[in-house]
């Protein structure tokens, strides 16, 4: 899905004035920039993305850059963050009573929901974008988040 979204912006960049755009998914940067000016030590790191009906001379440069930060505890955990779409408060399940949406090591599906973010008293369903495992629940029940706040660690599958 985020690689549709990149293709849009790419497709976007390709068709407007602006030279360089900067995104953000699943935690990381990704920057596409129309011109491949780029330093030799950039382009080392960088990937090359084409796209029916580019022709070569502006294929835009893709550099992705990973700006989660890692903690000592997230250090031998394996996966990707799935990181909080807006601030709020963090439920793992849609009443005290009820059992959470996922617990650490279950198996999620694209579409399952994994947590609700209460934000100006709307509940907004996080559903999990990729197929994968659950290795760690960053956040506790009830707790307040930030924009960007890694939530969980998914292993993708």
């Amino acid at each position: 899905m985020w690689q549709d979204k990149l293709k849009e912006v790419i497709y976007i960049l390709e068709h407007s004035d602006v030279n360089e755009i900067e995104v953000r998914f699943w935690g990381k940067t990704y920057r596409v920039v129309k011109s491949a000016s780029a330093s030799p030590a950039v382009q080392n790191q960088a990937t090359v993305i084409t796209k029916e009906g580019f022709d070569e001379k502006s294929v835009p440069v893709l550099h992705v850059e990973d700006k989660t930060e890692d903690t000592g505890t997230l250090s031998t955990i394996k996966g990707e963050n799935i990181n909080s779409p807006m601030p709020g408060t963090f439920y793992r399940a849609s009443s005290p009573e009820d059992e959470p949406f996922i617990k650490e090591g279950d198996h999620v599906e694209k579409g399952d929901t994994l947590c609700i973010i209460e934000a100006m008293k709307i509940m907004n369903e996080i559903e999990a974008e990729i197929n994968g495992t659950i290795e760690k629940v960053l956040v506790d029940n009830g707790s307040s988040v930030e924009y960007d706040q890694p939530l969980f660690v998914l292993n993708p599958k």
